[in-house]
This record gives structure tokens, sequence and C-alpha cells, in this order.
């Protein structure tokens, strides 16, 4: 039977219902029935053969990871990016295994692009109970590391932009080390998406623990010819932070976690949630500091019902809820440092 989609008759549609309902399929029917559609409709829009391998491998890929994710989802992580080329006596290793090792005892998971240098330190430093690899397979390099080779938290990826994916959806936390063009893509691209709203604030680290200015001569150039140019705003040069010290960004992560513990956005306002609530000077504070990403009303303080929210870890937290104006996440960064700070 060819299918028709433009002058179909419902047969192709009732034909995706009994197999959604063959499946056993209870949640999200209507997202399954989508991707069935789409799946269909490259078939039939004659799409290269290039081309459907990449959707198909993706979704694949996507399916498989966050899978296994789910299954850690109770758990806070950390990505650690850095280069592939540095050695194991590298004073950059031995501080990426040490801040892995410490992240740990906080109670974090590392996330690495399983490979060796900085990558085999953080898995090295977390041990392969607290470890993710996400494997990018190239013909030159990289076979995973000892650290996390044959481990089942170990992801090998044929695309490099399913794998970058995991890096910052799954991570509470984004920290580079040294690299080169590898780590710097993933630092912009992690700024860019956070900077856009694409993916939500999360303390993002350059930790140069050699002080040879590695990555300070970075912010320096985006300092003098983007921000300076007006390419980014004054805002955003709070989105990251530099420092030659892992104790320095270990502190600020927890502290980004301390009353802050996440947010979503529900309709057009942003709920964000925390660990024990305002006085309500503080949350007037709020309003007056942070008038200018109100788009209209005020920053309200409410505690949230479990019929509201259902059943989750957040149910009865407290919240702060304001129609946020969706651009300034700069500010909201520092909104959220600002929620933390109050004592």
């Amino acid at each position: 039977m060819k299918l028709d989609y433009n002058n179909h008759n419902g047969q192709i549609d009732d034909l995706i219902e009994a197999l959604i309902a063959m499946s056993g399929t209870a949640h999200n029917q209507e997202l399954i029935r989508e991707m069935i559609i789409t799946a269909l409709r490259a078939g039939a829009d004659k799409l290269d053969r290039g081309d459907l391998k990449i959707i198909n491998s993706g979704m694949k890929e996507l399916r498989y990871s966050f899978k296994l994710f789910s299954e850690y989802s109770e758990r806070r992580k950390v990505s650690i990016f850095g280069s592939a080329r540095i050695h194991h006596d590298d004073a950059a290793y031995q501080s990426a295994r040490e801040f892995a090792r410490r992240m740990v005892e906080e109670g974090f998971m590392v996330i690495t692009g399983a490979g060796g240098g900085i990558m085999q330190a953080g898995n090295e430093g977390a041990g392969k109970d607290n470890s993710f690899g996400v494997n990018i397979t190239l013909p030159f390099e990289q076979g995973a590391n000892e650290w996390i080779n044959n481990d089942s938290k170990l992801i090998n990826f044929k695309y490099f932009f399913s794998r970058k994916i995991l890096f910052v959806k799954e991570a509470e936390a984004i920290v580079m080390f040294p690299g080169g063009f590898g780590t710097h893509d993933e630092a912009f691209e992690s700024l860019t998406l956070i900077q856009t709203g694409k993916s939500v604030v999360v303390p993002v680290i350059f930790i140069d623990p050699l002080g040879n200015n590695h990555w300070q001569g970075l912010e320096d150039y985006m300092r003098e010819h983007l921000y300076r140019a007006g390419l980014i705003s004054e805002d955003d040069m709070h989105l990251y932070r530099v420092t030659n010290s892992i104790d320095d960004a270990i502190s600020e992560i927890i502290s980004f976690y301390s009353r802050f513990h996440s947010y979503r956005f529900v309709k057009d306002r942003i709920v964000i949630r925390m660990n024990s609530a305002l006085r309500s000077e503080q949350v007037a504070y709020l309003n007056q500091d942070f008038r200018d990403i109100v788009a209209s009303g005020s920053i309200e303080q409410y505690q949230s019902t479990e019929a509201e929210y259902g059943e989750d870890a957040t149910c009865g937290m407290p919240r702060l809820a304001f129609h946020f104006d969706r651009r300034s996440y700069g500010r909201l960064r520092l909104l959220i440092d600002m929620i933390n700070g109050f004592h």
C-alpha cells in the first residue's frame, strides 16, 4: 500500500493507533504518534539514504542515552571537558582528577567524553560507579579510557550533535579544563544555549590549574572584542566564572544549589523552586533590584501543593514565580546568586 499523506482517508492514522496500542505504550502517545508519522514522511519524501542514516542513528543514540540517564535522575551531575592530549603527570590532569573525586564526595556524578587526558582524569577521580562516558567514535581517536571502558554507563556516539545534547542536558554544572578546539567548542556551545534560554542556567566554570592564563586570556579576548564591541552584553559575562582554584570551582557549584534548586517554565511564567523560603522583605528586595527582567506583574513567593505539581521530588518546595522577559539570562543568574546569598 502506497502512503499518501496529502490525500489519505484516515487508514494510516488507524494503523498507527493500532500499532501504538499493540506496543503497550501508555504515556505520551501523541508524541510517539508524531515520531512515527515523521519517520514515514521521511520515507515518502525519498530522502537520500545518508540523510536517513543520520536521522536513524541520532534517534537511536538519544533514545538509549535518555533511558540510561533516567536511571540516575536523582543524582546531580557535572560535565568535565578538557584536552585528550594532557598527560597523566600533568598538573591539569591531577587537578581534574581531584576535582572529580571531591565532586563525588559532594553527591555529584561526573560526565566526560570517555577519552584520555582530562576526560580520563575525570573518570578516574569519580570512579566507575559515579562516572558516565559519552564517547565519540573517531577514526584516529578515541577508545574509551580504562576507568570507564566496558562500564554500562559508557555510551558510544557516531555523531557529535547527539553527543553534545547529553553533556548539556544532563549536567547541573559544566567545567572546562585546558583544551583545544573541542573544549572551546563545548564551552561556547554551552554558553550560547544558556544565553538564549535553550538550556537552563547552570554554573559554567573555566579552571586553569596551571595559572598560565589559558582561560583568562580567552576572557580578556571576549571582554575586548565581544563585550566592548557590543556583540554580547555585560549581563552575558555573568554566565560563567574563570578561576585557577578547584576549591573555588567546587564552592561555586555547591553554593549555586544551596537554596536554589531548579526552575521550569509554566506557560508564560518562570517558576523557581527553592530548598527554603525567603522572608517577605527579601522578596521585596528582589522585586526592587530585578524589576528590569519582570515583563509584567511582580515576583511572588508561594508554597506548591501536591495537587498542583504531582508527586515528585520538588513537591512542597517553596516557589518564586514571575513573568520573565525570556532574554536576560545573565540577570537571572544574578537573581539566583542573590537568592542563595540571603540569610
